[in-house]
């Protein structure tokens, strides 16, 4: 019995071949085991109409690439870009050190207390806010 193309035995049939474990199969098959051809193909083999995109620089001036260890933190970036006043970037800063230094992802109200008076706070006027069975603390006088 004679071999024909119209009657395809596992040598010349790709499918069958990628079956068997064939490498022989045609490249245009796609086998995953073999891999994806991720090659780049030009504009009018991938019959690409619309507008090149790669040739552009699509960055603008503000946008200021950076490498890897040069980014900003992200409360550093809030507050030079006006987002944060300056106390709240020494407060936010003020309990990531703690936290860092005492291994603490979450610092209780108590350590957050003591990192407000490490920073300088204290109180000096009397609560505006009514808590109701709450003592007041002392008032210290300013210096």
């Amino acid at each position: 019995m004679s071999q024909t193309p119209d009657n395809p035995t596992p040598e010349n049939d790709p499918a069958s071949a990628t079956q068997n474990g064939s490498n022989d199969a045609p490249r245009d098959v796609v086998d995953r085991r073999l891999g994806a051809d991720r090659r780049q193909k030009s504009r009018e083999e991938a019959g690409y109409a619309g507008p090149e995109r790669r040739a552009a620089d699509r960055r603008t001036g503000l946008e200021r690439r950076r490498g890897a260890g040069i980014r900003r933190e992200e409360e550093r970036r809030s507050a030079e870009e006006g987002e944060m006043t300056a106390e709240q970037f020494e407060f936010i800063q003020a309990i990531e050190t703690y936290k860092k230094v005492n291994k603490k992802l979450f610092p209780t109200w108590t350590e957050v207390l003591e990192v407000i008076n490490q920073l300088g706070y204290q109180k000096v006027e009397p609560r505006t806010i009514e808590l109701d069975g709450v003592p007041e603390a002392p008032i210290k006088k300013a210096a």
